[in-house]
């Protein structure tokens, strides 16, 4: 995940857009690295506009993210992560972002042999960038995500494994646990 996001960094941001190097905006990022990463988008999104859904103050990121995503602890951090954000009080959540590194738990205390929380998003101004985890950002996330990663097995049936469980377990695990869901 974080190396297909990777590729993605300099694209510049474009409302609405998902395509690599010519332009995206939050959400078009992460649609962008489901499609090399995961396989065809579940679903296409309607046309938002840059207020996302405040007027109506419907969580629709976040429900659209429950759909799709597996839901994680908020706490449970883990590269290949996907960040929603609360970007003011009392707004809708409407900022998405997939963490690259994970860093000690007090970014202020870390020394240089620990790495330091890092994410990749698309921001409005600045294009897709890989920027540090830091502290006002961290206060802004409201949930956290693993994308549902994809195993054939004997049958060619997809199974569902949480990305955290590939990081682990050999080849031969992993098609052991898909054998028995």
């Amino acid at each position: 995940m974080v190396l297909a996001a990777r590729r993605w960094l300099g694209t510049p941001y474009v409302h609405q857009a998902a395509t690599r190097g010519a332009g995206c905006d939050c959400l078009g990022l992460i649609r962008g690295v489901w499609r090399s990463c995961c396989g065809p988008e579940p679903e296409q999104p309607p046309a938002y506009t840059m207020d996302w859904s405040e007027p109506q103050h419907e969580e629709l990121l976040w429900q659209a993210a429950l759909r799709h995503l597996q839901p994680k602890p908020l706490l449970a951090a883990a590269v290949g992560d996907v960040l929603l954000f609360r970007m003011r009080a009392g707004a809708v959540a409407k900022h998405l972002a997939i963490q690259t590194e994970v860093g000690g738990p007090d970014p202020m205390a870390q020394t240089a042999a620990e790495p330091q929380a890092q994410f990749i998003h698309a921001y409005s101004g600045h294009g897709v960038v890989e920027t540090a985890l830091s502290a006002p950002w961290q206060r802004r996330i409201v949930a956290r995500f693993a994308f549902p990663v994809p195993i054939s097995g004997p049958a060619e049936a997809t199974v569902q494994v949480p990305e955290q469980a590939l990081g682990c377990a050999s080849d031969n695990s992993i098609q052991q646990l898909a054998n028995k869901r």
